[in-house]
């Protein structure tokens, strides 16, 4: 929705709209992404990259786009959205919601799925790739531990994913929980709400540069080890 004294975009406008990566990276020009950046995982160069983007302020440096596949159509249709990441290991990164939610229902379905991280002002992204599954209960408990009491409310309010009348129906939802859970210190775990960890086959690096020749390192994952190549932008 556009404010009152902002004008719309035109095509030309669009169509003009562009960086050229190069000049306002956190290293040097002459420090490209290499494979040898990857040599001792994938995980510790995308959690390095997080905490730069921490670093210099960028708001939530661990959101990344998720992408699933939809199977409720006449042909699958692969949809995005933006959530958390809460954890990342070796194994893959991990981020939690409401089991019913369309993301929940479409994991059941085909748990394969795409989660993207991107950073315009650090001139990079990362793209990792692959199965999902649920975490175990205790790893869920654990960061539920975490959570703030109006986070613990919300998600035992909302019906994630699911119609709603209106915001004043929402906010009769949430006063319905905030007085059912009045005398509850330890708000527990909703049984419909949990962790996932998506478990990479592949995550690849994306630097940008100059005249839009970036860099791409992509890390593939297998059974038998990690082969590293470098991708044509």
């Amino acid at each position: 929705m556009l404010m009152r004294d902002q004008e719309p975009a035109t095509a030309a406008d669009l169509a003009a709209m562009r960086v050229d990566y190069g000049a306002h990276l956190p290293e040097p020009e002459e420090a490209d992404l290499d494979e040898s950046w990857v040599a001792g995982g994938w995980e510790p160069l995308l959690r390095r990259w997080i905490e730069q983007a921490r670093g210099l302020g960028v708001a939530e440096p661990n959101a990344m786009v998720l992408a699933t596949v939809s199977l409720t159509g006449p042909a699958p249709r692969p949809v995005a959205r933006t959530v958390l990441c809460k954890g990342l290991s070796p194994e893959g990164v991990t981020f939690y919601t409401n089991y019913d939610s369309a993301k929940g229902n479409q994991l059941a379905a085909d748990p394969y799925a795409a989660a993207s991280f991107v950073w315009p002002a650090l001139a990079r992204q990362v793209h990792v790739r692959g199965v999902t599954e649920r975490v175990s209960a205790e790893v869920t408990a654990a960061y539920w531990q975490a959570r703030p009491r109006d986070a613990r409310l919300g998600a035992w309010a909302s019906q994630q994913s699911r119609p709603v009348t209106s915001r004043a129906e929402l906010d009769r939802a949430l006063a319905e929980t905030t007085a059912r859970f009045a005398d509850v210190d330890d708000i527990p775990v909703p049984p419909f709400w949990g962790g996932y960890l998506l478990r990479p086959d592949e995550v690849e690096f994306w630097q940008g540069r100059r005249g839009r020749l970036h860099n791409r390192i992509v890390a593939r994952i297998e059974a038998t080890g990690t082969t590293v190549e470098r991708l044509q932008p």
